[in-house]
């Protein structure tokens, strides 16, 4: 089916994160994902997702080090560990507002998106709750996956043939991966565009992990915004919901590139693993 071609992990949500040469799986995900986010007074979980207020995030970095020590390097390149109190300092002023970097996911957190301009960007009935806020961006608003700060999936997935085949009909656009925040990239070879989405329900063993596919990936705004040395560029996602829009359950036809997964059994992953598809015993 494909071999795991780049590894990621994001320690800090929405901020940039670590290429990876293996890396242990657990049931709660990648082993260092997503286990801090940056929160405001309010118990806001700062995402990108709303660009006007915490797109700044995108020029931040985050790696784990010394085991589970994590840590930031701002746009600067001034490096802080989690918990340091100048960390905050330096966020907040680089936000425009009061914030900190939490493990602990608040009890009634929230998540804010910009609505976008492409067609199934967003699921219609959550699009007719959409208001302006203070920023002049039309925004919703959610939560995150119960106890954690993943948006849904604890592990994403993209191939190489869904990006092959939106450079053909982009030619203009950068498709690197890393736009689209994936934890594994698979090289699927000459397999055909979209191959993952036949993929639904199956179980994928990917080194000595064993993951169970679950949903196509909506998209947002994110792969349009400039990600390290990659430029903004809407036309990423405008082209994506032309060429690639499925219906998610009973959410409509909604823009999609890659699977959402979750873990059935631990394990570590490497580069170079291979993955099958282990059919349920």
């Amino acid at each position: 089916m494909g071999t795991v071609t780049a590894l990621w992990r994001y320690p800090v949500k929405s901020t940039l994160g670590e290429a990876l040469e293996s890396v242990v799986v657990t049931h709660a995900g990648l082993s260092g994902d997503r286990t801090h986010a940056v929160l405001d007074e309010t118990g806001a979980i700062a995402s990108a997702k709303h660009p006007r207020k915490w797109g700044h995030l995108l020029g931040c970095r985050s790696r784990v080090a010394d085991g589970d020590t994590v840590e930031v390097e701002l746009p600067d390149g001034a490096s802080f560990t989690v918990g340091d109190p100048e960390l905050d300092i330096r966020l907040s002023e680089l936000l425009g507002r009061q914030v900190s970097v939490s493990a602990g996911t608040p009890t009634r957190g929230t998540l804010e998106r910009a609505v976008p301009d492409y067609e199934g960007g967003v699921p219609d009935t959550v699009r007719a709750s959409a208001f302006v806020d203070g920023t002049g961006e039309e925004i919703t608003v959610g939560t995150v996956a119960s106890g954690t700060f993943f948006d849904y999936g604890r592990v994403h997935l993209v191939t190489t043939s869904s990006l092959t085949r939106l450079r053909s009909v982009y030619p203009a656009g950068d498709f690197d991966a890393r736009r689209f925040r994936p934890n594994l990239v698979v090289d699927t070879g000459r397999a055909p565009a979209f191959v993952e989405d036949g993929w639904q329900d199956r179980r994928l063993r990917v080194g000595e992990a064993l993951f169970r596919v679950l949903v196509p990936t909506p998209r947002c705004v994110v792969p349009t915004l400039r990600h390290d040395e990659l430029m903004a560029d809407p036309g990423i996602m405008r082209a994506i919901a032309r060429e690639h829009r499925l219906q998610v359950w009973d959410l409509g036809r909604l823009t999609c590139l890659g699977v959402y997964l979750d873990v059935l059994e631990p394990g570590t992953v490497r580069l170079g693993d291979t993955i099958t598809q282990q059919d349920a015993s």
